[in-house]
């Protein structure tokens, strides 16, 4: 019994020193790259990509996905790129429409915004910005907690990558949302350094495939 507590104290000890030295890594290396609107907007990206939250039940964005809307409204209005990129689930929810929708009644031409219908984890819209989108360097749009995890896959997969903070009031689920963002740092950090393929590809027209059986298997119940 003493050498098994001995074991899981030591398997407790490496797994927490994981967590911390992946997550020291990725806020440390992105620090630099989260700048503000007036920042951005002196360059030029190939897209400027939206990362999508939750959907309220009428279809309209919820206020943290609104608040990430109405900053890349912004962005793209200064001239940062021609080009949103709405990147959503729209596997078990209907982000990417709905975000077009709202940027489209924003005054952006609909041509000017492309849906990414598979971007259903931070890593995954990164992944697919490159494979699916062919995307060299973008201006990417979310709340300041998520912003180190989605510039680390985006910089770790060859996106010349900056980051604008969409913090426009105060949210509910914060913490919820910075303790989250630990275990989600961890796991965006190994599958950056392995470039694991994203769990879809496909064009944004809808015509995805899956690249995971596990993948196959949700596909196939919806």
């Amino acid at each position: 019994m003493k050498h098994l507590l001995k074991f899981i104290g030591t398997l407790i000890v490496l797994v927490a020193a994981v967590f911390a030295i992946s997550n020291a890594v990725v806020l440390a290396t992105t620090a630099s790259l989260i700048i503000d609107e007036d920042q951005a907007s002196s360059s030029r990206y190939d897209a400027i990509i939206v990362l999508g939250a939750s959907v309220l039940p009428d279809g309209t964005p919820s206020p943290i996905l609104r608040d990430r809307l109405d900053t890349a409204a912004q962005l793209y209005f200064d001239g940062v790129s021609d080009t949103v990129i709405v990147s959503g689930d729209n596997v078990t929810y209907n982000e990417s429409l709905a975000m077009k929708k709202y940027l489209v009644n924003s005054g952006i031409p609909n041509d000017s915004v492309v849906c990414d219908l598979a971007g259903i984890a931070t890593y995954d819209s990164m992944y697919r910005a490159v494979s699916e989108f062919g995307i060299d360097s973008a201006c990417i749009v979310t709340q300041r907690y998520h912003l180190p995890r989605a510039l680390y896959s985006a910089r770790g997969l060859g996106i010349d990558a900056v980051g604008v903070p969409a913090d426009r009031g105060s949210y509910s689920d914060s913490t919820y949302y910075e303790l989250r963002e630990i275990p989600a740092r961890t796991k965006d950090f190994f599958k950056t350094l392995l470039h694991e393929p994203a769990d879809f590809a496909g064009n944004s027209n809808g015509n995805l495939e899956p690249t995971s059986s596990s993948s196959a298997s949700l596909l196939s119940s919806l």
